[in-house]
């Protein structure tokens, strides 16, 4: 098995993550950088933006995230999102995954025939982007799962971080340290998923 495989498969949704990190938070923040730079996009359009929250920003974030669910909640299911929540809370950091639609706004009037289709590709440029991460932080044996509490905390989001308002959240990605590891992946037959045709 080649060893990309071997780090696509090492990828998994930890949601038992800490605050601590087998590396530095340098370290980190260079690993999210040179990942996020490496993720493809359509015409090279690099729509991808991404910040980075650690420690009190990290708790921040969390607390806007309930202060926002509780009144949308039912009251007997709150403290199941609470706990949900704390999870996320316990760990070091969160990174925000944005793109930038001004870029994908000017790419549309730039090529106009393609123009409805620039938005599904930005969205699938932030996909590779959060793969990316995710793998590169697994690699590093950081934990992280991915979160998408989008658009309904956006406003605040942005009113906490200056974000800039052509920056559209896409994904919350909280990481940590690893506290338990995975449950055994189960995997579709390949005959249902899978066409070879010659």
């Amino acid at each position: 098995m080649s060893e990309a495989i071997k780090l696509f498969e090492n990828r998994r949704s930890i949601y038992a993550i800490g605050n601590e990190l087998p590396i530095s938070e340098e370290e980190v923040t260079a690993l999210i950088k040179a990942a996020v730079k490496a993720s493809p996009s359509s015409f090279n359009s690099q729509t991808s933006r991404v910040v980075i929250l650690m420690d009190d920003a990290h708790q921040k974030l969390w607390n806007i995230v309930e202060k926002t669910l509780e009144p949308l909640t039912p009251e007997e299911a709150f403290p199941n999102t609470q706990a949900k929540l704390a999870s996320f809370a316990a760990g070091k950091g969160t990174i925000l995954f944005f793109e930038d639609m001004d870029v994908v706004r000017s790419l549309q009037e730039q090529f106009a025939l393609y123009a409805e289709n620039f938005p599904i590709w930005s969205d699938q440029s932030a996909g590779i982007a959060q793969h990316s991460v995710w793998v590169a932080l697994a690699e590093a044996n950081i934990g992280a799962n991915l979160q998408h509490y989008n658009p309904i905390i956006d406003e605040e989001v942005a009113a906490t971080w200056n974000i800039p308002a052509n920056w559209k959240l896409t994904g919350q990605m909280p990481f940590g340290s690893i506290e338990s590891s995975a449950a055994p992946k189960d995997f579709m037959d390949d005959a249902d998923r899978f066409m070879v045709i010659k």
